[in-house]
């Protein structure tokens, strides 16, 4: 349905589309234009939601609504929403120190890295490779490069890092050590999301830095869930995925926050990531962002979710494809209610 359409069964009653008010109010919302920009740069798909009713969906360039797409990085997010879960389940606090799950990290600086340091990208340890993973064990057994604490450094080390916390913790409860089948069983099950695949490592555990795959659709309504609160999980551990570090105050715990001082994960990583145009830092826009620029938006003040997927994601960590830029896209969409 493209914007006119929308506006006139919306204007008219239609008892087929169930509009909130607050969106009706905002008819400068361009979607055909947001829709243009994304499927010029490789666009696949690009969805609208609000309160749970889908607005406007688009599928151009071989895209289809039910055709699963990988998130690249945007897989990242799942995990701070896997830690508000884990948090309401008694199996860990945010700020407990990694070295209780993780003994081999007793005897150097590692003991100084609690799980918010870790899931900030600040604990110190290093990226790892571009775009490939090492396996949980070869990241719990990499040291610190910086200071715990000190540094922001976008990578996916300390996610699989993570999945093997998660994987201890869940054994040691009498649980599968499986991180995503907990997650899909947690969470995405009962929400009634699914993800059509999810690669693993070469350790045969899943990889939470990178590979799962879904619609627009089921990525959008994962995204609703945690617009509305996320519930069953920690509200105060869910609230803190989207409070900044003083590393980087455009960065909470494995989502990306659309504000003024955002430390971009670096060139090399090709996620097209830059700080947020001073015109829509009062928009409140929190992200899961992947190379290939997939984007899920939350604009949390006008409560809308905003799905964006693309295709040549190999093409963009190479270096090549087209320019991205999130203010660009959201003007285009918000038009004039920007400001």
């Amino acid at each position: 349905m493209n914007r006119r359409d929308f506006l006139a069964l919306a204007l008219a009653g239609a008892s087929t589309v169930s509009v909130p008010r607050s969106v009706l109010a905002r008819e400068s919302l361009n979607f055909d234009r947001a829709a243009r920009m994304s499927a010029e740069r490789r666009g696949v798909s690009m969805l609208v939601m609000s309160a749970g009713q889908v607005l406007f969906e688009d599928y151009p360039n071989e895209g289809a609504a039910g055709r699963p797409w990988e998130t690249a990085s945007g897989t990242k997010s799942f995990c701070g929403v896997m830690a508000a879960a884990a948090v309401a389940d008694g199996l860990l606090t945010l700020d407990e120190p990694c070295v209780r799950t993780l003994p081999e990290w007793s005897n150097d600086a590692r003991a100084q890295i609690t799980l918010r340091r870790l899931l900030s990208l600040t604990s110190g340890l290093p990226s790892g490779p571009l775009g490939r993973s090492p396996t949980y064990a070869q990241s719990v057994s990499t040291p610190v490069r910086d200071a715990p604490g000190a540094r922001f450094q976008y990578g996916n080390l300390p996610f699989q890092v993570f999945g093997e916390i998660m994987r201890r913790k869940l054994r040691a409860a009498g649980r599968d050590g499986d991180p995503v089948a907990r997650l899909r069983s947690r969470v995405l099950d009962p929400i009634g999301v699914t993800v059509d695949r999810w690669r693993q490592g070469a350790d045969g555990m899943p990889l939470l830095p990178q590979g799962a795959a879904l619609t627009a659709r089921d990525w959008a309504r994962f995204g609703q869930w945690v617009l509305d609160g996320g519930q069953g999980v920690d509200a105060a551990a869910l609230s803190a995925c989207f409070e900044g570090s003083t590393a980087n105050p455009g960065y909470g715990l494995t989502w990306w926050l659309l504000r003024p001082g955002l430390v971009p994960p670096g060139p090399g990583t090709r996620a097209g990531l830059e700080a947020a145009p001073q015109e829509l830092a009062d928009e409140d826009v929190v992200m899961a962002a992947g190379a290939g620029n997939q984007r899920l938006y939350l604009l949390r003040r006008r409560r809308l979710v905003v799905v964006r997927q693309a295709s040549g994601i190999l093409e963009a960590m190479a270096g090549r494809g087209p320019v991205w830029r999130d203010g660009d896209f959201l003007r285009a969409l918000l038009g004039d209610a920007t400001g």
